[in-house]
């Protein structure tokens, strides 16, 4: 099919063209002299990312799982007790990752569709008063079902019930793209990929520990080899790797932060936010719900939208795909079927997601649903039109009859723009 295929998906999202030459290169040495001037910088840059001054990054040519079995066997021991909140897939996955590694988890079960249940976990906390409890964990941004929970209303639950248990949050799809503060959210472990607010492929696990986090490590006595803290840090503190890193992703890492510093963290997440507003102003437009139940837990980097009874999402999907070469996000587990997702993060703007809003809506009709031809893409591109950042109007030197001619400068000036 002629033209490019429109990947709107939850993961992996767009690499930009920028990126992609970064990459492309021939492999070097990564024991060599010079290797260090990337890989230093990059541990420190990556520190701005998940807003800590405290915290120390670490990189594990991995993905976003390897970075949960990372953060949580170099902080615990086998028989550990942790607290999880269960609203997910995601959150379900972590959850039989943390028992497959010897540990106790003590699951709060939420309605898929909400978010972390704070009340729950300070009560659940309260109720520990031996401080059995080592961590409590919680997935920032639950792809499979759309939904953001309150990190900091975590933190003050915790400190709340006086809680000496570290914070683990998982923000593979949020690092980079939502609003996160390591420091002011008193989080003590976050895991995040490459894939998604990067604008990587996938390929590495990166995980920011805290101080708090760093000082359980002589204690932890959970196996570890590949994803041992202690062998990164003795390699890290010189500039290099315990074992051979990923060169090419590395170097496109450099040129995914600098992109992101360019924009600036909070115009990164403004953008999102903006583009996710205009999803959901289609979304409404189609008379549809979020999975989503309350807009306080609306993520800004994934919607997923719930299908009528009678229509399998599945469909939807795959008639975007094989007609339009458009990817969607499919349904989870027990939402399977029941709702497809489009993907908002990354390196995107407001023209390429109405190309997703629209094939979506074409899918959606070839299914049967009754959707008017055109809301959800009017209602989006009101969104972003009246919302567009103004640019300076350019002086074209075209002029109405009477109007008098620009000054020579006004002129210059207007063609310098």
């Amino acid at each position: 099919m002629a033209g490019r295929n429109f990947l709107f998906v939850p993961g992996p999202t767009n690499v930009p063209d920028r990126v992609l030459r970064a990459m492309h290169r021939a492999m070097e040495d990564h024991r060599s002299s010079d290797f260090p001037a990337l890989a230093g910088p990059l541990l420190q840059d990556l520190k701005k990312v998940f807003r800590t001054s405290s915290g120390q990054a670490f990189i594990f040519p991995a993905t976003g799982t390897g970075g949960w079995e990372a953060a949580l066997t170099n902080t615990l021991s086998p028989g550990d007790c942790v607290l999880a909140a269960r609203y997910g897939q995601f959150s379900h996955l972590w959850i039989d990752l943390a028992q497959r590694v010897g540990l106790r988890v003590d699951v709060l079960d939420a309605e898929w569709g909400e978010g972390a249940p704070l009340e729950r976990i300070e009560e659940a906390l309260t109720a520990d008063k031996a401080h059995e409890i080592k961590g409590v964990l919680v997935v920032h941004n639950e792809t499979a079902t759309g939904v953001t929970s309150d990190i900091a209303g975590v933190r003050r639950v915790m400190d709340r019930a006086k809680h000496p248990a570290l914070l683990y949050v998982d923000g593979v799809s949020s690092i980079g793209s939502l609003d996160f503060r390591m420091d002011d959210w008193g989080v003590d472990l976050a895991v995040t990929g490459s894939q998604k607010g990067l604008m990587l492929p996938a390929g590495l696990g990166i995980v920011c520990a805290g101080p708090k986090a760093l000082a359980r490590r002589e204690q932890a006595k959970c196996a570890r080899v590949f994803f041992d803290f202690g062998d990164m840090m003795k390699a890290n503190a010189t500039g290099y790797f315990p074992y051979t890193p990923s060169i090419p992703l590395l170097y496109g890492l450099r040129e995914s932060l600098a992109l992101l510093f360019e924009e600036g963290l909070d115009n990164v997440y403004a953008r999102h936010h903006r583009l996710a507003e205009g999803v959901r102003a289609a979304i409404k437009a189609w008379g549809l719900e979020l999975c989503a139940r309350q807009p306080k837990w609306h993520s800004d980097t994934v919607s997923a939208i719930m299908v009528p009874p009678g229509i399998n999402g599945a469909d939807v999907i795959d008639i975007a795909y094989r007609r339009y070469d458009l990817a969607l996000g499919a349904g989870l587990a027990r939402m399977a079927g029941k709702l497809f997702r489009i993907g908002h993060l990354g390196d995107l703007n407001d023209l390429m997601l109405l190309g997703a809003i629209a094939g979506a809506e074409m899918a959606m009709r070839d299914v049967g649903m009754k959707v008017t031809p055109g809301s959800g893409v009017a209602a989006a591109s009101e969104h972003y039109r009246t919302t567009a950042r103004r640019l300076p109007e350019r002086d074209t030197g075209v002029r109405a009859p009477d109007a008098q001619p620009a000054a020579p400068a006004a002129v210059a000036a207007g063609a310098a723009r």
